[in-house]
Formats: C-alpha cells, structure tokens, sequence
C-alpha cells in the first residue's frame, strides 16, 4: 500500500494492523477499555512487542473482560507475574484491575462508549496533515482525557497513552490525507447526532 503511514511497518503485523484495525472508530465499550488497557502496557516499550503479544493478553485477562478482571486480586496478580506471554509488570498488571472497576464505574453511570466519544461530540477529529507532517504525540484533549480519567480512578493513562489510544480507536482519523487509510476511516465514523 503506497503512501502507508510512515510507523506501519517494516514487519507484515504492522501493516495488517494499519490496512484493517488502526483508526477504525471503534464504538464498543469493551473493546475500547481494552485498548486503553494495551496502550498502557506499551508506555515505554514499541506497538509491535504489544501487537505480537496480543493474544497471549487477551487470554491471560479473560477476554479483557472488564466485570471479571475488576474481582481480581493478589493471587491473580502473582499468577500472571509468571506468564511470560504478556508483559510482566506488576503497577500495569495491578493498574488493569482498578482500571476495571474504574469502568464499571462509568459503565454503570453513563457508558464508558459514550463517556469517551461525547469528547468529540461522538464523531472523530480528522487531521488535514499528510505524511510530510509531523503528527503530535498528546494534544489539550487527550491532556483533559487523562485528568477526567485519572479522576475516575483510572492509571498509566497519561495524555500521550491517551492520544495513542484516540488514534488507535479513531476517536482522532490521523492517517494523513495521503494514506489509503485516511478516507476509509474517515466514512467509517458514525454521523454526528442533530
């Protein structure tokens, strides 16, 4: 795919995750936890390390099922210390469980889907840059996002996880105007309400 986004690649992974999944709008409220989730696991490591990890994640966490994460505790803290499919911190590890509840929270109040997306007025930010451009890397959104979130009770939700996480869940399109991506997720966005 000419004209890729300039971090997709050199390896097939990257670009798989680029050409289908990286700025797709995701609206499922799981799904996006989720993703907040491995992007915090990822601070100070590279996206690949957590994209060939992925799996091994998501079975080790249940399905990244928020409801059953947020009853675990020490035992389950230490089982997964021992995993070597994921990575083995022991504040991310302990930082998922409260970030469950932390969901649960905003789930049962609001919904974290709609919680999140009513930041951009449930449509995403489009960038006008194209691959000449220097994309940034935290905004004064996703600066808010992780006050909001860290208020919340949620943790390694700093503004440049949280940009990433915008990104990655299409709450922001930035393929650049060039990528093949750009205008695919840019339709695939749910039409403002009104």
């Amino acid at each position: 795919m000419e004209n890729r986004c300039g971090w997709a690649g050199p390896e097939q992974i990257y670009f798989d995750y680029h050409d289908t999944e990286w700025g797709v709008p995701e609206y499922d409220s799981r799904a996006l936890w989720e993703k907040l989730i491995l992007d915090g696991f990822q601070a100070g490591l590279s996206w690949i390390t957590i994209l060939k990890k992925r799996d091994n994640f998501r079975t080790a966490f249940a399905g990244f099922d928020p409801n059953v994460i947020a009853t675990w505790g020490e035992d389950e803290i230490e089982t997964l210390l021992q995993n070597p499919g994921i990575i083995r911190h022991r504040g991310k590890i302990a930082a998922t469980i409260t970030n469950a509840q932390a969901w649960q929270r905003i789930e049962a109040n609001i919904g974290f889907d709609t919680f999140m997306w009513n930041y951009v007025d449930g449509y995403p930010l489009q960038t006008t840059l194209d691959n000449r451009g220097a994309m940034p890397t935290q905004s004064e959104l996703s600066l808010q996002i992780s006050k909001d979130l860290k208020k919340a009770g949620f943790k390694f939700c700093g503004p440049t996880i949280v940009y990433a996480w915008m990104e990655a869940c299409g709450l922001i399109n930035n393929h650049p105007t060039n990528c093949p991506r750009h205008i695919p997720c840019r339709d695939m966005a749910r039409l403002p309400a009104g």
